[in-house]
């Protein structure tokens, strides 16, 4: 769903300021294309509404967009249906319909406990609003929530990391995202005065350890590099981009992994709104599957599978002796069959991926 109220200054996703008539087309358009699929008999066990802010859409468009989702697609019982949500968006009463439409979790876009470091984000929330939200969600009957906590907010210190960490597991969640704040080319925080009040990456590197540690002593363990769950709350959904099973995409800027192909649908609402099926541009008709289970895989607290790789048809020789230099300097550890990432590798997680799949040989 790519709008929102306003666009915030270190944001580059693909999304606009909301008008309600461009929401009531989208709406359109989205359903139009899931219907699209009807009749194909897919099955699928989780939905994902991401932005933008999906929570910008009324009872009924929710209603709409899942129901068509419901007749195209052949869904679990038990299906995990996450919406993402921006607190200062949604009340009890939309909460409510919400969840009768199906939404049985939830994704605040919370990032701090410190209101002077969301003005600074450029976030129209404050703290209040967004522990208000969390409470209407549990009154709502959606007990599965997430919430995002951003590392590296300009006026941030590890002291005030730390106190938006122990309020907001406080409140009763399950689950958390942890993101480092990153200035993209092009945006409004891409500017001299911004990226000198940001952290360096010396002062990001302990944050984000800092957290790691914090996290865990509140009962939040790590499952993958920026993601935290209480036992038996992970992200079912997201689970699946990083384990390599398939997924459909909708709307502009949307990815998908299907029949064995790689897609995306180009960033244009426009384009989306008006075509009478989205446009998908093929990204990799036939990725490297190999490569792409170490790169997704080593995201994953649980690593990578030896055995697995070799199954590929590689020969892993190179690729172990690699992975044992980088364990010597404490970036992996290697458990009999599994190699799996450090925190401290999981901060240059880029290049020792780079480095591994560099050393794979058939």
């Amino acid at each position: 769903m790519p709008f929102c109220l306003k666009r915030c200054g270190y944001c580059d996703f693909c999304s606009s300021v909301m008008s309600e008539s461009a929401v009531a087309d989208y709406t359109a358009a989205l359903v139009r294309n899931i219907a699209a699929y009807k009749g194909r008999n897919i099955a699928a066990d989780t939905v994902y509404l991401g932005g933008g802010t999906p929570s910008l859409l009324s009872e009924s468009q929710m209603s709409e967009i899942l129901a068509a989702v419901d007749d195209s697609f052949i869904l679990d019982a038990d299906s995990e249906i996450t919406c993402e949500a921006n607190p200062c968006t949604v009340d009890l009463k939309k909460l409510r319909a919400y969840r009768s439409a199906g939404v049985n979790r939830i994704s605040f876009g919370v990032q701090s406990c410190k209101d002077n470091e969301l003005y600074r984000l450029g976030r129209l929330h404050n703290f209040k609003q967004a522990a208000e939200a969390v409470g209407a969600a549990q009154k709502a009957d959606i007990e599965n929530i997430s919430c995002d906590i951003m590392l590296g907010i300009p006026e941030q210190t590890l002291d005030t990391l730390g106190e938006s960490i122990d309020k907001i597991t406080a409140l009763g969640i399950t689950h958390v995202s942890a993101y480092m704040l990153k200035i993209e080319d092009g945006t409004p925080f891409d500017c001299n005065e911004i990226r000198g009040e940001v952290a360096g990456d010396d002062e990001l590197a302990d944050m984000y350890l800092y957290a790691v540690k914090r996290l865990s002593e509140r009962g939040f363990a790590q499952y993958e590099i920026s993601n935290f769950s209480r036992e038996g709350f992970e992200s079912r959904h997201n689970l699946k981009y990083w384990t390599g099973e398939p997924y459909i995409g909708f709307g502009p800027s949307a990815h998908s992994y299907f029949g064995g192909r790689r897609f995306f649908v180009p960033p244009n609402i426009k384009s989306f709104i008006s075509s009478p099926l989205q446009i998908e541009e093929s990204e990799d008709e036939a990725p490297n599957l190999a490569e792409e289970y170490v790169m997704l895989g080593l995201r994953l607290c649980k690593g990578i599978s030896l055995d697995r790789l070799k199954s590929y048809g590689f020969n892993t020789e190179g690729f172990l002796r690699e992975a044992k230099l980088l364990e010597r300097n404490g970036l992996l550890r290697i458990f009999g069959d599994r190699i799996v990432l450090t925190a401290e590798g999981f901060l240059v997680s880029n290049g020792i991926i780079a480095r591994l799949t560099d050393s794979l040989e058939k």
